[in-house]
Parts: C-alpha cells; structure tokens; sequence
C-alpha cells in the first residue's frame, strides 16, 4: 500500500477526527450501497485543516452574510460534506447521513443547496462548483467596496473550494479560472485533490498537462503540497495563499485516492461501494475497530464542533460592528438588510415607463436594454453583464463603470466569450444571499450555458438571463447563430420561467416579473428586428403579461377562432385578425409571452382563454412546433419552423418561411373552412 501517513504536528484527537471523517463517510456510501468512498477518503486531512483551522462559520445560522464559503465542486465526493456537516454542529443528524441516498432524504447524492444548511451550492456536474466559487467571490467583493467604510469593514470573507481532476477538465471551470484570474479575486482559494485518478482510470490517459502553469498563465498564485495527509504543509499553503491579496490561489494537494483502501489509487475507489471486507481492511490500516460503523469516538464531536462556537462569537462581534455601522451609515445598512433578507427596495419599478405608439417601433431588446437601465438605478445590488456581446444585448457598454480590480462597486461585469462560465458564475454569485444577478447573450448561445441554468432552476436561484437575437428573424447571421429549438428546448425545463415579449411594453413587464421572481431563474427572450408597439389604448394592457397569456385583442363577435402568438409574430396575429374579420371571420388573439406563467393560473383562467368549445386555433411562432400542441387544439394547426434558417436580410428569411399575415390568414382559413 503506497504510504502517505499523517505528518506535521498532528494530535491523537485530530487523527481520530480525520479517520471519523472517513469512516462515516465510506459507512454512508455501503450501507446505501451507491455512493463514491475515493475523495472523502483522500480528501479528509484537507478539508479538516480547513474546517478546523481556517473557516469562519456558524452552524447554528448558516445565512450569515459574513461567514466564510466552502464549495465542494467535485459533489460526487458528498458523503465528505454531510460528514463534516454533522461532525461540526450543523442541523444534520446521524440518522441523515445513515438515509444517504435515500428518497426524501436530506443528504442526497450530490449536495442540494435547498435540503441541507451548510450546503452553499448545488454541485455535482463536474466544473459548476469551480465557477459558483468565482462568482461567490465576486459577491463578496462586490459587497465589500460597496458597503465596507474605512472604520467599518461589513464584509470580508474568503470562499474556499474543493475542486477535482475531473473539475479542472471541464470547459467551464477554465473559463470562470480565466476571469477571476483576470479579476484578481484574491479571497478566492481552491484545494486543488490532485489524484491521479478519475472514473474510467488514471488521468495519464487524458489529462496531462502542467495544470500549475496553466492556472499560473490564468494569474493565479499557484501551491504544491506534495503530502496529502500533511496537515500543518496544508495549513501552511493556505495561510500562504492568504497573503496574495490580488490573485486567487490554487493548491495542489498530491493525494491517494481511496487512501488506506485496498484500491486505493485505482479507479475502483472511485465510484461503488468497498464492499464489507474492503471496508473492514480500510479501517484495520487506520488501526480502527473494523467492526464499528457510524461511530463517532468520544472527544471528536466537542473538537469538531469548537471553530463553530468560535464562529458563532465572531458573529455576535460582527452583529454589533453593525449595529454601529447602523447608526453611521443608516442608507447603506438598509440596503445590506434588504440584500440579507432578499427583499428588494420600495417602488423600485416605480419609474419603468410604458412605451407609446410614437416611440416605436423597437426591437424587445432595446426595451429591454431601457428596463435594465432604470431598474440599475433604483437597485443598487442589480449585477451583471454579457458575453462580449453587450452592445447587441443592450447592456451597459461604458468601460469605465464595469466591474474592475480596484473597481469592484461597479455592477457592470464584463465577462469575456465564455458563456458556461458566466452561467455557473451568476449562480454563485446569488447563492443565499439577496443580490440580483443577471447575464446576456444570444440565445442560439444559450445551448452553451445550459448546465448552469439546469442547476439555477434546481436550486431555486432566480438568476435573469437575457437572450437576444431570438429567431430567423435575426437574418444575415445565418442559420448558425438562428435560433430554432432553443425556446422549446427551454420551456421544457422544470422551475425556468420562460418570457418571450410581443412588444416593448411586454417586455417591460417580461424584466417586472424576472426582477421579482424569488425561486425561478427568468429566461428573456428577446428579438433583434424592430416591431411595432403595440397601442394599449386599442388592445389590452401589457400588465397582463403576469399571467402568461391573455387576450390582447377580442374578436368582434362570437369567435370562429384564435390566434395565439409570442414575440415578433403576435404583430402578424394581430394583422391577420383584421384582414379575417374583412372577410367575416371573427378571431380572438392571445398574447401568450410565458407557458409557465400561464400554467400557474387556475383553471377557470385558462378555461377563459383558451374555451374548451373552441377548438380551431392557430399558433404562431418562429421557432420549433414542439411543445404547441398542447395548446393549439384538436383542430388547431402551427406555424413554425422546423428546419435550419437562411442567411438573408431577416424579413426575408421571415417571409420565406410563413411568417406573414398572408399565411396566418390563409391558415386560419383552411380551419374554418374545414367545417
């Protein structure tokens, strides 16, 4: 068995405390019979010396804006985390960790940030983590030159992470490395479990790079610890990294995967059980009774538990500072109370104009882009950006207000070509905490962030983004950058509110409902062509955008029909009606900007719109029909397109592929008709 003992200044209590680590953890992985025993048995000695010596926190109140963060990006490695949770006082019980795995259970087998105190974000695809971390950075910092005075400093916390081979492989965690490099996130430090191993065999077989340089090349301060179970040349890279205060800080940690495990350092450790001989041979090499599971040895729970209660003093410490910081600077503390609570300031979408007739037309985008701008005013804690691409998503393009070092109270982050990396960003930098984030770019480009806004709608993180450049419409780009399945592909996903605005009113309202959204991230969908606004002296009121559907436009008489439509094309259901009613067919427009806004209403509400005896409906919408039909009636028909774009001048391509009145009119036709 390759040897790596425990060294350094290393006590009888602090090597049980580690082997209780490890055993609970590889306990939680057999009796669930599913788990991965390899990081928590390598990774133990690391994270203790954090937890220990390092981490401010307080189990007995796991939302105190001032504690330090841990991340644990590799979440396979869980069984760690619930460990450490319960060993250090936080609301998880013996009986938890012995349900891992289990359904309903509060220790699932990835970290759920919603189930758990303690657990800071949700993590487990590979690389997420990595960009939660940089974007909790970014927070923090953000907060500290806004809030922090000279004799008051509010603010100051570090984010420490755990991070994996598999981690730094992953495309995204190079991404947001490259920007908090470039950020000199200097509050930012990753232990790095470099392992030698992941799923399939040793990372010799792919992964072999010099990752030291390249994070050097990133600006990163870069460690090697070459003793895993090393805790004082731990703590000392750590308080190492500590001191470089414009450069984040990455440690390898040279460790054995499965350390003391007959696999050890092979890929067998890392994701199945040991199976009970296995485990009864870890616990004889750590000189364990092989016959004890889930035990905790006297004396480990009162050692665990005492950075807590140091913890919990620091927080009673800060609670006054605030209270003195209160009566200096009262504006600054209101705003901190209302980040801290999630609450936002009064009237804040009080000065959110509605768009007259005469402005137009407007492209969604550039209304949106007028939205954003007043809401940035009326909340200070609004933060976010593009990628590189803020002059098309009508963000702010000023250079000298964008988020900087040196500049961190500036709410305009430049975040460079690297959407994944913004994604899982923008879901560090709200976790549990009150600050409004949001992002931008193309939607044919919101493919690229997808796993990052699956794990925003999971955790319940209203994250915003804005997706302009919506359809065919956008034209001479072509059909690779025209999006076709992406809304569809969007709207299937489980707790994302999905916007498309008709007009710029709409979309006013589409950035009311996202602002105030508290558990659903918020997709805009916006368009780059400018359509016409819509007058809401003639047709009904933008408000009803809330519910997600509605009549904007009734039919004269009893309805031979409906038209329903989003984005760009409600302008040709609304033409369309008038041509129909010149030739004696009555139809009511819906204007159904959001499915999920719409199937939060009731019954008798989605009865009104869309009548059960009044079944010839056409939609109308320029991406895929899927997910229409449920919609458009037994005798409905769709407008849509199902194939790749052109690249043309956009009401071309439009024209070429049904989206005209014309075509609405003559389909409405074919349906009525039909009887």
């Amino acid at each position: 068995m390759q040897e790596q003992t425990l060294s350094g200044t290393t006590t009888d209590i602090e090597q049980l405390s580690i082997e209780t680590l490890r055993f609970l953890s590889i306990d939680m992985v057999q009796k669930a019979n599913s788990g991965h025993p390899g990081l928590p048995l390598d990774a133990a000695p690391m994270a203790y010396v954090l937890w220990t010596r390092f981490l401010k926190y307080n189990p007995k109140d796991s939302n105190w804006l001032n504690r330090d963060r841990f991340i644990l990006s590799p979440g396979h490695g869980c069984a760690l985390l619930y460990s450490l949770l319960h060993l250090t006082g936080y609301d998880l019980s013996m009986d938890d960790l012995k349900r891992f795995r289990q359904m309903d259970s509060k220790t699932p087998g990835h970290p759920e940030s919603l189930l758990v105190p303690g657990v800071e974000v949700t993590t487990g695809p590979l690389g997420q983590g990595f960009g939660n971390s940089v974007g909790s950075c970014i927070s923090e910092a953000f907060l500290a030159a806004t809030y922090n005075r000279p004799d008051q400093e509010i603010f100051d916390y570090y984010t420490y992470m755990i991070a994996s081979d598999g981690d730094l492989m992953e495309g995204v965690s190079s991404e947001a490395a490259s920007l908090g490099g470039h950020l000199q996130l200097g509050k930012l430090i990753c232990l790095y479990d470099d392992n030698h191993v992941s799923l399939d065999g040793p990372t010799s077989l792919a992964f072999t790079e010099d990752r030291l340089k390249r994070f050097e090349a990133y600006g990163w301060h870069t460690q090697q610890v070459d003793n895993g179970n090393d805790l004082d040349e731990i703590e000392s890279a750590i308080k190492n990294a500590q001191q470089h205060k414009d450069k984040p800080s990455i440690i390898a940690v040279r460790t054995i995967l499965g350390y003391g495990s007959p696999v050890q350092n092979t890929s067998k450790a890392h994701g199945s059980p040991l199976g009970v001989e296995n485990i009864v041979k870890t616990k004889e090499f750590f000189g364990a009774d092989p016959h004890e599971f889930f035990f905790v040895p006297d004396g480990v729970y009162e050692h665990m538990q005492t950075k807590g209660i140091e913890g919990s003093r620091l927080q009673d410490q800060w609670k006054h500072q605030r209270e003195e910081y209160t009566k200096l600077y009262p504006k600054e503390a209101a705003e901190i109370k209302l980040i801290e609570t999630c609450k936002l300031p009064e009237k804040w979408d009080a000065k959110l104009p509605i768009i007259q007739v005469s402005e137009g037309p407007l492209a969604t985008r550039q209304a949106s882009g007028t939205a954003l701008k007043i809401l940035k005013e009326s909340i200070p804690f609004l933060i976010g950006g593009s990628a590189d691409l803020a002059s098309s998503t009508e963000m702010p393009t000023k250079h000298d207000i964008s988020f900087q070092p040196g500049r961190y109270e500036a709410t305009n982050i430049w975040f460079g070509v690297r959407e994944h990396g913004m994604g899982a960003i923008l879901n560090g930098m709200i976790a549990k905490i009150g600050i409004k984030a949001y992002g931008g770019t193309f939607l044919a480009f919101s493919d690229y962030m997808r796993g990052a806004i699956r794990l925003a709608a999971l955790s319940e993180e209203p994250v915003i983004y804005v997706f302009t450049h919506d359809s065919i419409g956008m034209g001479e780009d072509g059909p690779t950058h025209q999006p076709i399945g992406q809304i569809a592909a969007l709207r299937a996903m489980p707790n994302l509110i999905v916007i498309r605005p008709g007009d710029a009113n709409e979309t006013i309202e589409a950035w009311r409902v996202a602002i105030a959204s508290k558990k659903s991230p918020v997709a805009l969908i916006l368009c780059r062509q400018k359509i016409p606004v819509i007058d809401q002296q003639k047709f009904a009121s933008a408000h009803n955008l809330e519910k997600g559907a509605y009549i904007i436009s009734e039919a004269s008489g009893d309805a031979n029909l409906i038209l329903v439509a989003t984005g760009s094309e409600l302008q040709l259901a609304l033409g369309a009606q008038e041509e129909l009613k010149k030739q004696g067919i009555q139809a009511r427009v819906i204007s159904m900007p959001s499915f999920e806004l719409f199937e939060r209403q009731d019954a008798a509400y989605k009865e009104k719109i869309f009548p059960a005896n009044l079944q010839k409906r056409v939609s109308i919408e320029a991406g895929t029909s899927f997910g229409w039909h449920a919609y458009i009636g037994r005798e409905g028909r769709i407008i849509s397109i199902d194939v790749f774009g052109r690249s043309a001048p956009g009401q071309e391509v439009m024209e070429k592929f049904g989206f005209t009145v014309e075509n609405v009119v003559n389909t409405a036709k074919s349906i009525v008709k039909a009887t």
